[in-house]
């Protein structure tokens, strides 16, 4: 990429922001080595879990993968996100508004209004922001975020950003602080050894140390431990679990398969739940196939990622399952058990809600019927067959712990 190096003089509110050590030793450059050097990435243990460390003079260290050790001086005030899993943390530790950019802000913003719409007194708005799928570093400039919550080395996997614009943007403007690659375990790319991956919920408490909001995650964190007991303890044996695939699919010419168990926080809203792979192993996630290839796995169920998206005609894309006559074959368009899903990166909120649909949609003689829907934000569940408390995780977004 182009020098876009200025020699105009750090912003004084950026200069509560800063690596702990060097920027290549202890912070953006945490573990590079030699190719022959370099390892594949580790899942963190609870035992090795990294929490904030107090440095003096009132700053604070967080460490994540891959960037290594940060310090601040005091919480980010705005937010550069790439994918929505970090757009939803800021959101869920009540700073959702400061959000400067995010991958397809008009199309998250709808589906994630969709849920919204159920927690009271919370609002959320992402249009108009920055489309950060190919983030360039002059408008990362002008942007000026206090923190950019993105993974640097997810995106030297994606785009031809090299290190040293990485460590440009990190001394400029402000550190990296994220990781993506936890999607679902992905290999890092050439130069980054030693990544570490997370599940959804390490990571959110570790942004949640960098935003000082450690109460609102811990409340937070508490009504997902519930949710996870509730349905634990409450799965059918193996036998009885139904096979099932997800789907999604701009429209049916073209329909991208994922698989329900893989390892990463892609699948933390399925995988809990054990149900059978339609595909037995033999189609890897995120592959295209066919009616004909659907109709071989023959799923119980098909989860429809997009589905709650306002733009998703879900009527219409059931029918064209029903008229077509190998794709009216399949079990679960007989039986009409074809359901929508949000989005697979997910944070925090978004995935207590996809725990409850799936919990439902899957299993409703244990955790209650999944109501018909065709159109609009999440359906009404009656009180006494929600999965978590709406108006409690209303109160924390909002401040109220």
């Amino acid at each position: 990429m182009a020098d876009d190096t200025t020699d105009t003089e750090t912003p004084t509110r950026r200069e509560y922001v800063k690596y702990g050590g060097t920027v290549l030793s202890a912070g953006l450059l945490a573990g590079c080595t030699s190719d022959a050097e370099q390892g594949v990435g580790t899942t963190r243990t609870e035992s090795e879990a990294e929490t904030d460390t107090p440095t003096g003079n009132g700053s604070y260290a967080v460490s994540m993968s891959p960037t290594g050790e940060v310090t601040f001086d005091s919480p980010p005030e705005t937010v550069f996100t790439r994918l929505t899993h970090h757009a939803d943390m800021a959101f869920a530790l009540g700073h959702g508004d400061t959000v400067t950019a995010m991958h397809a802000p008009e199309y998250y913003s709808g589906l994630w209004n969709q849920f919204v719409e159920r927690l009271p007194g919370v609002s959320l708005d992402w249009t108009g922001l920055y489309s950060s799928w190919k983030p360039s570093k002059e408008k990362l400039y002008e942007l000026d975020s206090d923190i950019h919550l993105a993974d640097p080395a997810w995106i030297a996997k994606q785009d031809s950003w090299g290190r040293e614009d990485f460590e440009e943007i990190a001394t400029n403007v402000s550190p990296w602080f994220g990781n993506s690659l936890s999607d679902r375990h992905a290999e890092p790319p050439s130069g980054w050894a030693n990544y570490e991956y997370y599940t959804l919920w390490e990571q959110f408490e570790l942004v949640a140390e960098a935003f000082q909001e450690q109460a609102r995650y811990e409340a937070l964190a508490a009504i997902h431990d519930e949710m996870r007991s509730t349905i634990d303890a409450n799965l059918p044996p193996e036998s009885e679990r139904p096979s099932a695939v997800m789907l999604a699919a701009a429209d049916l010419d073209e329909i991208y398969a994922y698989t329900l168990d893989n390892p990463g926080f892609l699948t933390a809203h399925t995988r809990p739940f054990g149900a059978r792979d339609a595909f037995e192993g033999s189609v890897e996630t995120n592959s295209v196939v066919d009616f004909e290839t659907l109709l071989e796995a023959d799923p119980d169920i098909i989860l429809h990622l997009g589905g709650f998206e306002p733009s998703t005609n879900l009527p219409k894309r059931r029918e064209a399952f029903k008229s077509d006559p190998v794709g009216s074959e399949i079990t679960a368009v007989q039986t009409d058990r074809i359901y929508p899903q949000g989005a697979r990166y997910q944070g925090p909120i978004l995935h207590l809600f996809q725990l409850e649909m799936t919990a439902k949609q899957l299993y409703p003689e244990q955790f209650g019927e999944w109501p018909t829907y065709t159109e609009g934000p999440y359906p009404e569940i009656p009180p006494e067959e929600q999965l978590f408390d709406r108006q409690r995780v209303a109160d924390i977004v909002n401040g109220d712990i």
